[in-house]
């Protein structure tokens, strides 16, 4: 009888210790984490009189923590296109889903001190500055930390959807848009789930001055509204994923940072007024030179797409 109650003595402790290190275990899964960097890129602006986009950040902040290693900086977003990034810091994160960055701006002041902090750079050398109703940006989109990855989460500080031109006679006042578009205009992504899709897009016929792709996730793109312009601001193809400017004597392009799905491409015309101002003209017909489904494109993690198309004409 001593030695039953010894075995299930021994037998009690060692199921009590089995519990209490798997408890640690799964405390300490629970707890870990994994370094994770933030960059900034951006899809470009349609404006032929914009130079350049400068932002000036001077915080930024995950789930209300500051990234480490970040410095107040001011950046020139539209030189960060066809997958160019910049880095801003890092944070230790543990592995899940993440929906609240918060981006600071200075409108007032460079990192150099000199006005305005945001601005448009016009072709001609002018600067017009950018402002917003509030200085802090709150981007609501999700992003996901992964457990024993290399986690590099991008915000798309999409222009194109989140500066607007007001136009008076012959000249142009460039502005954020409304806080609620300026929101809905950025995205974030861990590039560790991200393909890309490029290609070249031959246009013989000379349809364009220049021609635009909007990769659009697939069944979503109605023409009459995204070509009609969206909300307050009247944002034209709003609801497109991202896009990229067809570019150069081989006409190539590059839709970067694509999440996992399926996409469809949609090619637009733009036409260049006598102020040399471009304007929404057509969409294009085109078709795959190798027989791909531009309206059904698989795009999965580190995956590139090559999607090289003829312009046939207008619709």
């Amino acid at each position: 009888m001593k030695n039953y109650l010894k075995i299930s003595g021994l037998a009690l402790i060692a199921l009590v210790g089995m519990m209490s290190c798997s408890k640690n275990d799964d405390a300490a899964m629970e707890g870990e984490s994994y370094n994770t960097s933030f960059e900034v890129t951006d899809a470009p602006i349609d404006n032929a009189e914009v130079e350049a986009v400068f932002v000036t950040i001077t915080n930024v902040s995950v789930d209300g923590k500051s990234l480490e290693g970040f410095n107040a900086t001011t950046v020139n977003l539209a030189a960060l296109v066809n997958g160019k990034t910049e880095a801003l810091g890092n944070l230790d994160l543990q592995a899940k889903s993440y929906s609240s960055i918060v981006f600071e701006l200075d409108f007032d002041k460079d990192v150099n001190g000199d006005a305005p902090g945001c601005y448009v750079e016009k072709a001609n050398g002018e600067k017009d500055a950018l402002v917003a109703s509030s200085n802090k940006i709150t981007i609501n989109d999700t992003f996901e930390v992964l457990a024993n990855a290399t986690n590099v989460i991008v915000i798309d500080f999409d222009l194109r959807k989140t500066i607007k031109e007001e136009k008076d006679g012959l000249s142009s006042d460039f502005n954020f848009v409304t806080m609620a578009e300026l929101t809905a205009g950025i995205r974030t992504v861990n590039a560790e789930l991200t393909g890309k899709i490029s290609g070249s897009a031959n246009d013989a016929n000379n349809t364009s001055d220049k021609i635009i792709v909007y990769a659009y996730e697939k069944g979503t793109f109605n023409a009459d509204v995204e070509t009609r312009g969206k909300g307050e601001s009247e944002v034209t193809f709003a609801n497109a994923v991202t896009s990229a400017e067809v570019k150069g004597l081989s006409g190539s392009y590059s839709l970067d940072f694509l999440e996992e799905g399926e996409y469809e491409l949609i090619f637009a015309s733009y036409k260049e007024d006598d102020d040399s101002e471009f304007y929404f003209n057509a969409l294009l017909n085109v078709e795959s030179t190798t027989g791909l489904n531009l309206g059904a494109i698989e795009v999965s993690s580190a995956l590139q797409i090559s999607a090289n198309v003829t312009v046939t004409g207008t619709k």
